[in-house]
């Protein structure tokens, strides 16, 4: 990782699945094929959610769940999106052969657990975080890299106007 590009970040709660899935439908919106989205928090806080509207904000169609015991599902579409699972793997070696990084150049690729597997994340990237907080969820989205920075703070400039 680059410890000199730029980063932004947005900081906000969420009540409901809802509130959560919308910040994910904000985000799709400016994402493009070659985008890499970290995704990381504790079990339950919300990661596969937060991805199934990403997808859907991305025009794929049809049922997105975990990929936890294969590890990487494709989603075909206008902008087809990876979904990776980091939780089961015991090494980052395993999320390349089955052909993580190969997916970069040609869709925008969700990684759940992303945290146990930093060597794999590109130079540039949008980082989730999600957790738990008083009576709903606390999302943190930041942007490491120009373009990933310049959407974290439309976004927040959007929130903010609010």
């Amino acid at each position: 990782m680059n410890s000199q590009a730029t980063c932004e970040k947005l900081v906000v709660r969420t009540t409901s699945p809802g509130e959560t899935r919308l910040w994910a439908a904000r985000l799709a919106t400016y994402l493009q094929a070659g985008d890499f989205v970290a995704l990381c928090g504790p079990l339950g806080a919300g990661k596969t959610c937060f991805v199934q509207r990403l997808g859907a904000g991305l025009g794929i169609e049809g049922r997105i769940t975990s990929p936890t015991f294969i590890i990487i599902r494709f989603h075909p579409g206008l902008l087809p999106l990876c979904h990776a699972d980091a939780y089961r793997i015991n090494s980052s070696e395993e999320l390349e052969e089955a052909g993580l990084l190969e997916y970069l150049s040609s869709s925008v690729v969700a990684l759940e657990w992303a945290e146990q597997v930093p060597e794999v994340w590109p130079e540039h990237y949008f980082l989730v975080r999600l957790d738990f907080a008083n009576e709903g969820r606390r999302l943190e989205l930041s942007g490491r890299g120009p373009r990933p920075s310049q959407v974290v703070s439309e976004l927040a400039d959007a929130h903010s106007g609010n």
